[in-house]
């Protein structure tokens, strides 16, 4: 079996930890019946010995298979890494969600993806990331007694994703611990009707406003602080018709939204402008989780 992921945006400013939107740009596993075990990562990690010891799709691929079998069977895995790494663009998301539907499909069940996502749950314990990567699109997510919900929007053809990728990976542990504790009333009220506002404004096309919609008083400024460039990345990608720049995820990568016309030459902007770091337009996914 071949499964392809996408990788995702989650947050997109105010929207901490419930929003999120899926990119055509994939991670993809092959797995094989084998009669023996092997493991081999082309791409991100290729040169890990970590990631071939401690394979964290490894492990979650024969828990469930044990847990579904009452056995463990030899298994070859083949990784195509495309994700960057630790760079918030989901590829630990990516990999839960493909371990776990990689397990049921080798066991022989096909379930539906809110099955999937709500195993995945208990790996990550947000959904602003597997969500998308499992359903694709914009998708609001809100988790019930160890259970997501979540509300999915295809997005146009005629948008685009800029991203900017920088050199430096963020730990999403460690960006966690430099956000407060505590949060003001105002603030708090702040995040909440912007979030509300983004939301309406994906489901409403209403793309305009996406700028004032994506402003975040919660966890941009302390993150992007641990590496300043991003100041930058944010103003000039609204200088040059972005029409919202938020960091992705927990960092280090930008997620820039562009109308598809005005996408190459954004992307052009920012190359020039941040050689250093890499720079990708892409389309948006709109199917998530794919088996072949």
């Amino acid at each position: 079996m071949k499964i392809l992921t996408p990788a995702t945006s989650a947050n997109l400013g105010p929207g901490f930890d419930c929003l999120g939107l899926a990119l055509k740009f994939f991670n993809e596993v092959r797995v094989e019946k084998s009669p023996f075990f092997s493991i081999s990562i082309k791409g991100e990690g290729s040169e890990s010995l970590y990631l071939k010891k401690q394979n964290i799709f490894v492990k979650i691929f024969n828990e469930i298979y044990e847990r579904l079998n009452g056995k463990r069977d030899n298994f070859r895995f083949i990784f195509q890494n495309n994700i960057p790494l630790s760079r918030g663009l989901g590829s630990s998301s990516a990999v839960i969600v493909a371990a776990i539907a990689a397990a049921f499909h080798m066991s022989g069940f096909r379930p539906e993806k809110e099955s999937i996502l709500n195993e995945a749950l208990l790996y990550e314990n947000h959904p602003d990331n597997i969500a998308p990567a499992t359903l694709g699109g914009f998708v609001c997510s809100v988790v019930e007694k160890n259970r997501v919900h979540s509300i999915k929007r295809d997005i146009d053809e005629d948008l685009r994703g800029v991203i900017v990728v920088p050199n430096v990976s963020m730990s999403t542990e460690k960006s966690r611990n430099v956000l407060p504790k505590n949060l003001s009333f105002d603030d708090g009220v702040f995040n909440l009707t912007h979030a509300s506002f983004l939301t309406a404004c994906f489901l409403e096309k209403r793309y305009e406003l996406l700028r004032l919609a994506s402003r975040d008083k919660l966890h941009e400024f302390k993150r992007m602080q641990t590496l300043p460039e991003l100041f930058e990345v944010q103003k000039f990608a609204l200088q040059n018709g972005a029409l919202m720049s938020t960091l992705s995820g927990s960092g280090s990568s930008f997620f820039n939204l562009a109308y598809k016309d005005g996408a190459e030459f954004l992307a052009k902007k920012m190359r020039d402008k941040f050689r250093d770091f890499r720079t990708m337009c892409l389309e948006f996914d709109n199917e998530g989780l794919e088996i072949c």
